[in-house]
């Protein structure tokens, strides 16, 4: 499995941004995805989810602020992330939300400025 991503870097306190992840190797469109993130000297958590059928869960530090979506014609998930805290500031990762496929990628670095 390859994860390539896209849309981290660097924001001000209270920005936005949009987190992209494509998956290729795997078949895609039969899991539940989920964002994760592992901020320095943390462990990773899971974040966002996003079921096959569309239902979303999140993590009580992104509920309002972050919404999980996912394309499956392009294997992509996306988090849209609004509001953003100093406490968001982590590497993201995205990966299936139960057995997570071994490769995670380099994940993309989201850095929130105060």
């Amino acid at each position: 499995v390859q994860v390539v991503y896209s849309g981290g870097g660097l924001v001000q306190f209270g920005g936005s941004l949009r987190l992209s992840c494509e998956v290729s190797g795997s078949i895609f469109s039969i899991y539940t995805m989920a964002w994760y993130r592992q901020a320095p000297g943390k462990q990773r958590e899971l974040v966002a989810q996003i079921g096959t059928g569309g239902g979303t869960n999140y993590a009580d530090s992104l509920k309002g602020r972050a919404t999980i979506s996912r394309d499956d014609g392009k294997s992509t998930v996306y988090l849209q992330m609004d509001s953003l805290e100093s406490e968001d500031t982590a590497v993201y990762y995205c990966n299936r939300a139960i057995g997570p496929w071994d490769s995670w990628g380099q994940g993309t670095q989201v850095t929130v400025s105060s």
